[in-house]
């Protein structure tokens, strides 16, 4: 009889497993790992870290998960792997150039980022953004949303999803139910909406037009007409009436980062608070193997609800796989937008997550 999948996904502290963390893997089985920029050296070395996180799990469906945005937001860098435009330089493709231009380059991108996943043995990709910018937006998050128009995030969103699934990776939408009000970093604080319902519409539009994909990530942001206590991740009346109830979001849902300073608590009590507000799965990132251990001793195996959404999710790896010439394609990408020169900036949760750890 198989071993029950554990709520948590986890990460690791290098660019290989070492001898504590493979013992951990092994004894928790959880769903699977994210992988951040300390796990990253080479294309070959990742290669062999994430073989070994399957062979550990003994699970080829593990979840090998990754935040490959584009832009400022990415984990697979240059000289190594190709560079892309964020989703701010997408959008404004659409309104300064055309919308077909845009439309054509998110689909691209999105085809050779899958490419480059799928070299490494990636199947999860925490994308697209489906926030919508508005005044008070974070700096931190501005760069990576598509637009201040709703309508258009959801288009290119879509576009984006649908191009990932079609090259059997798995997208994952966030920040369910819509994080562009919250005018400060989740990482280090905790982001209040005080907007009525009726304003928020414009925030929910995205997410309820792609409702029915697969999976979704939910904001560290406190939506105070529905609960002005707890933030979304840890708010079971958030979860119920918003994501599952107004928006209407169906898939396997996953946790932001639980070590952010936005939620309170010992990493096992954030744990716990999520999966009792209705997340599928939490997700702990700094990698640590106490914090490791403490996420998958508090997660339990998943629920039966979770269990029901989770193979509409891994369905979308073994679906047939609609091919490209990658080679084409980036030629073609590079008519569109122009040379996507290496970025000089990046932007990983582990950096801020490392500053959380330091005294205030």
């Amino acid at each position: 009889m198989s071993r029950p999948v554990r709520a948590a996904l986890v990460s690791v502290s290098s660019t290989e497993l070492t001898s504590t963390e493979k013992s951990l893997l092994e004894k928790y089985n959880p769903l699977g790992v994210s992988l951040f920029n300390r796990n990253i050296a080479t294309p070959q070395q990742l290669q062999k870290l994430i073989a070994d996180i399957k062979e550990t799990l003994n699970r080829e469906d593990a979840l090998i998960a990754v935040d490959q945005e584009g832009g400022r937001v990415r984990r697979l860098h240059e000289p190594d792997f190709r560079a892309y435009a964020g989703q701010q330089t997408l959008g404004r493709l659409y309104t300064e150039v055309s919308p077909a231009a845009a439309q054509k380059a998110v689909k691209i991108q999105a085809a050779l980022i899958a490419a480059d996943l799928h070299s490494l043995g990636i199947n999860l990709n925490y994308a697209p953004v489906l926030d919508v910018r508005s005044p008070q937006t974070a700096p931190v998050l501005s760069s990576r949303i598509f637009s201040d128009t709703p309508q258009i995030v959801a288009e290119l969103g879509k576009i984006m999803a649908d191009e990932y699934m079609a090259q059997n990776i798995i997208p994952c939408i966030k920040h369910l139910p819509g994080h562009g009000r919250a005018a400060v970093d989740p990482h280090l604080h905790l982001p209040v909406i005080t907007a009525a319902l009726p304003e928020l519409e414009n925030d929910f539009y995205p997410f309820k037009q792609l409702h029915r994909l697969p999976c979704g990530m939910t904001a560290h942001i406190v939506v105070a007409a529905v609960d002005d206590s707890a933030p979304v991740t840890e708010s079971p009346k958030a979860v119920r009436e918003l994501i599952r109830g107004q928006i209407g979001f169906d898939g396997f849902l996953i946790s932001d980062a639980i070590d952010m300073r936005a939620l309170k608590g010992s990493l096992s009590e954030k744990t716990i608070t999520a999966r009792k507000a209705g997340c599928d799965t939490g997700c702990y990132c700094a990698g640590e193997s106490n914090g490791l251990e403490e996420v998958c001793r508090a997660a339990r195996p998943l629920t039966d609800d979770a269990l029901e959404r989770l193979p509409r999710m891994t369905a979308v790896l073994s679906a047939p796989k609609h091919e490209h010439n990658i080679t084409a394609l980036q030629e073609e990408y590079i008519q569109i937008l122009g040379k996507i020169e290496a970025y000089d900036e990046t932007y990983d949760a582990t950096e801020v997550l490392f500053k959380m750890q330091q005294p205030n």
